[in-house]
């Protein structure tokens, strides 16, 4: 196992500082001395504020990526279980800061807007093909999974943006469940 590079580090306290309380509306300044650093190596490692922020929605997207895979079923548990307790996990209040930075950020490379277009490479992609993973181990066939992974992305990142706006959580989660039973009846018939 190899160890942390300096970078990586850095990363890593600056998203522990942006989970524990948020970071979108600090300057590079607050952000490095809650991260017990300095603006100029922020900089060094990063280039700029923006590029930490694009940096950061990409640790925190494996962070989250990470914890989906780590999700087993539990004895008689089915796979629109495992779908609900991440649907509670991405709900947690402590990630509600990250997302909106997440749709903040994303919005800014859509708009094309040369700091933040990085951030769109995979944007899709990296959630895709770790959720068909699981709906293929599952036993749905590989094009069909895809095409739900794709839906899974959409929707629940649609329902993500539908809470940050509206705060209306308990219609977004009852809207989530619905989808997940819609898909699940779906695919048994």
């Amino acid at each position: 196992m190899t160890s942390a590079t300096p970078k990586q580090k850095l990363l890593g306290a600056v998203v522990d500082v942006a989970l524990a309380g948020g970071i979108a509306d600090k300057s590079l300044r607050a952000i490095a001395e809650a991260a017990g650093t300095s603006h100029r190596m922020l900089i060094h490692h990063f280039g700029s504020r923006e590029g930490l922020l694009v940096e950061l929605i990409r640790e925190v997207e494996a962070r989250q990526r990470g914890a989906l895979g780590e999700l087993d079923a539990g004895p008689g548990e089915e796979s629109g279980d495992l779908a609900g307790r991440f649907w509670q996990h991405l709900r947690s209040p402590e990630l509600a800061p990250q997302e909106r930075l997440f749709f903040e950020v994303y919005g800014q490379a859509l708009q094309g807007r040369q700091w933040a277009t990085p951030l769109l490479e995979g944007i899709v992609e990296n959630w895709v093909a770790p959720v068909a993973a699981m709906l293929e181990a599952a036993g749905i066939s590989p094009r069909t999974a895809r095409t739900i992974a794709r839906l899974y992305v959409a929707v629940g990142r649609g329902l993500l943006l539908d809470v940050l706006a509206t705060g209306e959580g308990h219609e977004v989660d009852a809207a989530m469940q619905f989808f997940s039973d819609m898909l699940l009846t779906h695919l048994g018939s």
